[in-house]
C-alpha cells in the first residue's frame, strides 16, 4: 500500500491543522508516494530508534517528537546528523504528530485522564480551533501524596517530583494535566480552579512561582508521552482491519528516556 493512504486515514483522526501555531507536524523526511510494508510508531527519533528501524526494515516512522526541530545549517556527518543521514540512506520516511495529538479529542491528554481517573474534563488552554491543549477535571478527594503515588504507579515510574513547600500534603479534587512541557500553562490551571497541576519539565523558578501563587504540582517527566506508541499502534491496527491494509504495525522497543534515578 502507499504510505499516503495510511497517513490520509491518520489525518482524518488527527488533523495537522489542530497543531499549535509554529509547531512542526506532518511529513518531515522522505516521501509518502511509495509502497510500504512496515510502519513503526515511536515517541522520539534517536540513534537507537533509527538502528531499530533499519534492522526491522521499516518503511515509515510515525513519531510524536520531530527529529528536525531546529534550523539545520549542514548535513555533514556527525553523531547528531547521522540520525538524519541514516534515515535518508535507508529510504525511511518520517511523519510527525506533535501538538495535534495533544489537542484532539481522544488524544494523548484524554488518555492520561483515563489512566488517572480524571473526569468531567475540559481543555486547559483553548487553541484557535476552539479545541485546546491540556485538560482539567475532577478526581475523588484525596491527598496530594496519594495521587502522586497513583501517577507514579500508573506510568510505571521510579519517581515523581512534587512541587510544594515543607512537605505539604493537602487534599485535592481538581486536577489539571498537560503532557510534555506544560509549565507555561500553570496560570490557566489556577484560573480554572486547579489545586494540582501535572506536567513535565518544570523549571526551578517556575516551581517556586507556582507555590507562591497557591498551586502544587507533580512533575512525572516528559517521557510519560511514551503512551503515544501503544495507543497510536492500536488505532493503526484497527484501521488496518477496517481498510484491509497489507502492512505490519510495529511498536518501537527502543528506550529514548534520557533520565533515570538512583
Amino acid at each position: 500500500m502507499l504510505a499516503k493512504a495510511l497517513i490520509d486515514r491518520y489525518e482524518i483522526y488527527c488533523p495537522p491543522e489542530f497543531s499549535m501555531e509554529g509547531d512542526v507536524v506532518g511529513l518531515q523526511i522522505g516521501s509518502l508516494d511509495k509502497d510500504i510494508k512496515k510502519v513503526m510508531v515511536t515517541l522520539d527519533v534517536r540513534e537507537n530508534t533509527v538502528a531499530e528501524a533499519i534492522a526491522k526494515e521499516v518503511d515509515l516512522i510515525i513519531t510524536k517528537h520531530a527529529p528536525i526541530f531546529k534550523d539545520i545549517k549542514d548535513l555533514v556527518s556527525s553523531p547528531q546528523r547521522d540520525i538524519l543521514l541514516n534515515l535518508v540512506k535507508n529510504d525511511i520516511a518520517v511523519y510527525v504528530s506533535h501538538t495535534n495529538i495533544d489537542i484532539i479529542p481522544n488524544g494523548l491528554n484524554d488518555w492520561f485522564c483515563q489512566m488517572l481517573g480524571i473526569e468531567n474534563t475540559e481543555p486547559l488552554f483553548l487553541t484557535a480551533d476552539q479545541e485546546g491543549i491540556g485538560r482539567i477535571g475532577d478526581i475523588p478527594e484525596q491527598s496530594l501524596e496519594d495521587f502522586a503515588k497513583k501517577v507514579k504507579n500508573s506510568f510505571g515510574l521510579d519517581s515523581v517530583r512534587l512541587v510544594r513547600y515543607d512537605h505539604q500534603n493537602p487534599n485535592i479534587s481538581k486536577v489539571a494535566i498537560c503532557g510534555g512541557s506544560g509549565q507555561s500553562f500553570y496560570r490557566e490551571a489556577l484560573a480554572k480552579g486547579a489545586q494540582l497541576y501535572v506536567t513535565g519539565d518544570i523549571y526551578y523558578h517556575t516551581a517556586q512561582e507556582m507555590i507562591t501563587d497557591g498551586l502544587c504540582a507533580i512533575d512525572p517527566g516528559h517521557h510519560i508521552e511514551v503512551l503515544f506508541i501503544s495507543e497510536i499502534a492500536k488505532h493503526l491496527n484497527e484501521w488496518k482491519q477496517e481498510e484491509k491494509w497489507e502492512v505490519e504495525i510495529l511498536e518501537s522497543q527502543s528506550s529514548t528516556n534520557p533520565f533515570s534515578h538512583l
